[in-house]
């Protein structure tokens, strides 16, 4: 009989036990070599001669707090999104959502550079897997907003922005937000791009969520939508704004009249589906436990005897 520990470990998936091998293997080797940080990180002065750092940047963890966390974060909301949205579109998340954010967190870094004339925002080293992790939670949004977690009651719509709040909050009092902070920023609305343009649908054969309830303000409290609005407003404006009649052909709309699949309707079936896959694996997580308590307290019992 195996120990628990590996029992728990094979119900990971595969893929996400690949990517937690990575991160290891990556931050064991920044940890030997110092040096390797250079090629594996992003440090933006250095980003156009070594332009993979745009990939590679999510994969580095230089500090075995950010391993433990980053392991964790995602062999857990790994187990609940693969299995729902497939091992190919759940890397391909992944892949967009760490290109993406890494592309928006350099351009952020060379501008406060052009502003302020500091070079540590040139020569500071970033890098991390949680934009991807802060993407994940919009993901957990999306599929299960009104499911309460275990022991917090607090429903999964609010998790992107307490983590949001919570890391600007701790920004005020670490030097070291610099690293982390806007990293999971751009991860978080970067994962609410591609999910709501962008991502394919197999039973619809088009993209995105266009749901009102999926809207980027609708992650914070009443009182912030207005600021959210007028701030999404413009990013959508200046990243979305020249794509959006592709868009509109990909399956939103035509003239006043929703495509197939593009309705709230499907994105309330898509919900529906999240939120049975959770139930059911909360429900058979259950029975496992209760099965091996059984076991034990017969095994106690013999033993006894």
């Amino acid at each position: 009989m195996g120990s628990p520990g590996s029992e728990i470990f094979n119900e990971f998936t595969k893929l996400c036990k690949g990517l937690v091998l990575i991160l290891v293997g990556v931050h064991i080797v920044v940890q030997l070599i110092p040096s390797s940080l250079t090629y594996f990180a992003l440090i933006p002065a250095r980003t156009i001669p070594f332009g993979w750092n745009l990939i590679t940047v999510s994969y580095v963890e230089q500090s075995i707090q950010g391993l433990v966390v980053s392991t964790l974060g995602l062999l857990f909301m790994g187990k609940l999104l693969e299995p729902i949205w497939g091992s190919k579109e759940f890397l391909k998340f992944i892949f967009a959502v760490n290109f993406l954010t890494s592309v928006c967190v350099f351009i952020t870094a060379i501008a406060l550079y052009g502003v302020t004339r500091q070079e540590n925002y040139l020569y500071m080293p970033l890098s991390g897997f949680h934009g991807v992790l802060a993407g994940f939670l919009v993901g957990i949004n999306q599929m299960v907003p009104d499911q309460e977690l275990p022991r917090l009651k607090i429903k999964a719509k609010w998790l992107p922005s307490l983590m949001l709040l919570l890391s600007m909050a701790i920004s005020f009092f670490t030097p070291e937000s610099a690293t982390y902070l806007s990293i999971l920023i751009f991860g978080t609305y970067m994962g609410w791009i591609y999910l709501r343009y962008l991502q394919r649908k197999p039973e619809s054969k088009h993209r995105g969520d266009p749901n009102e309830d999926f809207a980027f303000s609708t992650f914070f409290p009443e009182f912030l939508r207005p600021i959210i609005d007028l701030i999404a407003s413009k990013f959508h404006r200046n990243l979305c704004g020249k794509s959006e009649a592709f868009i509109d052909t990909l399956g939103y709309s035509l003239g006043s009249a929703p495509l197939p699949g593009s309705d709230p309707i499907e994105a309330s079936r898509r919900r529906e589906k999240g939120a049975r896959a959770l139930e059911e694996r909360l429900a058979a997580e259950s029975l496992i436990a209760a099965g091996k308590k059984s076991e034990e307290l017969q095994i106690n019992g013999t033993n006894n005897v």
